[in-house]
């Protein structure tokens, strides 16, 4: 497969959060969700990663100094997703694979659904490939119009839908693969919005096709993996979806989960099996915790702790830290 990059966008503010924090700083189950999208695109294997940021910028910086595989593009002025992208030119120049774009508010993404973004671009050639889901409720989501051979026209942004295009169900949760050197030239001709004056990555599927340049989409986003957060009712279900992925895996691999809706664990925790974790437990980010424990209830187990296996704490332990 050939080279593949990764932009994520993250430059937005928290206007409808109601934060000073960075929108992608946010912790979903003790991560920011930024870390999520992050992680998505390694394990997809994409060769190298470009973050664009803008508001709050030295703030994400810091968060992620560790991970010295990150580019970092700053965005000065907020222009819009297209112009996001454009300002990565510098950063990816000679560069000529695959270049995957994704927003930093969405953590839900899977490593399956980008990798097979890239495999089908791969295959097909296409100039522009967008990886697609289908909603029951499609409310304030960009619209994907086919036309009648089912290809791609456009991505029309809701509050601009016709009567008839309200009524489609294939939606745009922002996750696009691009031909490098195509990409940069649709971004080139976007014009600015009328109604904000942004540059938006979604009109480069009408310029492509208006420069003959094949544009497809695939419908392969599960409706879940769709759900942005734009405000704190979107983190707190963000939050729920990411907490019972992670109960689901754990009890796949042989964890009981007394009752999964009284429990809570972060993101990163691991847990041997044949533990059990009883009712109103709570298991910290990146804890360890060994084979044929018990936990619970109303214990913790702090962040980063290490629990041997075979390890019993009772009701209202302090699980490890010192503790016998």
């Amino acid at each position: 497969m050939a080279e593949s990059a990764a932009i994520i966008l993250a430059a937005g503010k928290s206007t409808r959060m109601k934060s000073d924090l960075p929108k992608v700083l946010h912790e979903v189950c003790g991560r920011p969700m930024l870390s999520f999208v992050l992680n998505a695109c390694r394990l997809a294997g994409a060769d190298r990663l470009l973050v664009v940021i803008g508001h709050g910028r030295e703030q994400v910086r810091e968060s992620f100094q560790d991970a010295d595989d990150l580019t970092w593009v700053e965005q000065n002025e907020q222009r819009g997703t297209g112009h996001a992208v454009l300002c990565c030119r510098n950063a990816l120049k000679g560069f000529s694979g695959h270049v995957l774009v994704v927003a930093g508010d969405m953590p839900l993404v899977r490593r399956e659904t980008i990798s097979n973004l890239l495999e089908s671009r791969e295959q097909s050639g296409d100039s522009l490939m967008l990886a697609t889901t289908i909603l029951d409720d499609p409310t304030g989501y960009g619209r994907i119009v086919r036309d009648a051979e089912s290809r791609i026209v456009a991505i029309v942004e809701h509050r601009d839908c016709s009567e008839e295009q309200l009524r489609i169900h294939e939606v745009n949760p922002s996750y696009y693969c691009f031909d490098a050197a195509w990409m940069w030239k649709a971004l080139e001709k976007v014009q600015p919005a009328e109604s904000k004056g942004e540059h938006y990555v979604t009109d480069t599927v009408r310029i492509l096709r208006e420069m003959s340049r094949p544009v497809s989409a695939i419908a392969c986003v599960p409706a879940e993996d769709a759900t942005g957060i734009n405000s704190r009712l979107d983190l707190a279900a963000v939050g729920r979806l990411m907490q019972d992925r992670i109960q689901l895996g754990l009890m796949n691999d042989g964890v009981t989960i007394v009752d999964p809706d009284n429990t809570w664990i972060d993101a990163e925790a691991s847990v041997g099996k044949d533990t059990i974790l009883y009712p109103f437990t709570y298991i910290g980010t990146g804890a360890r915790i060994g084979a044929g424990c018990r936990i619970g209830p109303f214990a913790r187990v702090p962040a980063e702790e290490a629990i041997p296996d075979s390890s019993v704490f009772g009701p209202n332990a302090l699980c490890g830290a010192g503790t016998p």
